[in-house]
């Protein structure tokens, strides 16, 4: 197999969890091969650069291996090499632990309330989650 289309290579290597999503990231300009927009037909072909906006971070790969089909996860980075500056996997490895630690609570105090849980998304929300520290400071 010398080349392939590229909405089904980044499906086939589990960057998209289906087709279709993948072919939508192409068309919305979400993938990049070799530098240029890549439609959901366009050609890879082995030693290609893939650049990938998913999340909010940009993600590149370039590419190892061609795949007939879909392929367990061991298998799938096997077929490419994630060459993504380091400083943009830093921020997708504190986004992704961010998201999996859930809130820390006293033990035994249950679920937070309505009133909490409204606090804590505006704290979360907020550009400055140190605007309280100032409030204090001016008061003295």
């Amino acid at each position: 197999m010398e080349k392939m289309r590229i909405d089904k290579w980044v499906w086939a290597v589990r960057i998209y969890k289906s087709r279709t999503i993948a072919a939508d990231a192409c068309k919305s300009g979400k993938i990049r091969l070799n530098g240029n927009v890549a439609k959901p037909s366009a050609l890879v072909a082995e030693n290609d650069k893939i650049e990938v906006k998913k999340n909010g971070f940009n993600l590149e790969f370039k590419v190892i291996k061609l795949l007939k089909s879909r392929v367990g996860a061991a298998i799938a980075v096997e077929c490419y090499e994630n060459i993504t500056p380091q400083e943009e996997m830093n921020k997708y490895k504190n986004w992704f632990m961010g998201k999996a630690q859930p809130e820390l609570r006293e033990r035994g105090t249950g679920r937070p309330t309505k009133k909490e849980r409204r606090e804590i998304d505006d704290f979360k929300d907020s550009d400055n989650p140190f605007d309280w520290w100032d409030e204090e400071e001016e008061e003295i």
